[in-house]
């Protein structure tokens, strides 16, 4: 078994930095919208752009989340499709991958 600490301790403060980013997001999103109506579209707008970021941070911790999941009971590292063990250099460059690059394409 491979000793992925050095890689959950990468995923782990990815995962603080998102936490972070989302919990700046959310507080703007709480933000009364402006008395000038014309502000309140543009706030509107830059609402909705937010909301997808927001989205898009969500679904990277989540795939974090599972990764280490996998790492505290053994199954990281191992393909999701075929069993086979993922290179070590495809897990430094995609840490939240679950299939070997054979299988990926």
């Amino acid at each position: 078994m491979t000793d992925y600490t050095a890689l959950a301790t990468k995923l782990n403060a990815r995962l603080a930095e998102l936490a972070e980013r989302s919990e700046e997001i959310e507080a703007d999103l709480r933000q009364p919208l402006d008395a000038d109506f014309s502000e309140q579209a543009v706030d509107i707008a830059d609402d909705e752009a937010l909301e997808g970021v927001d989205d898009v941070l969500r679904a990277e911790a989540a795939q974090i989340r599972a990764a280490l999941t996998r790492i505290e009971n053994g199954t990281y590292g191992s393909c999701a499709n075929c069993g086979e063990e993922i290179p070590a250099e495809r897990l430094e460059a995609q840490p939240v991958a679950t299939r070997c690059v054979k299988c990926a394409a």
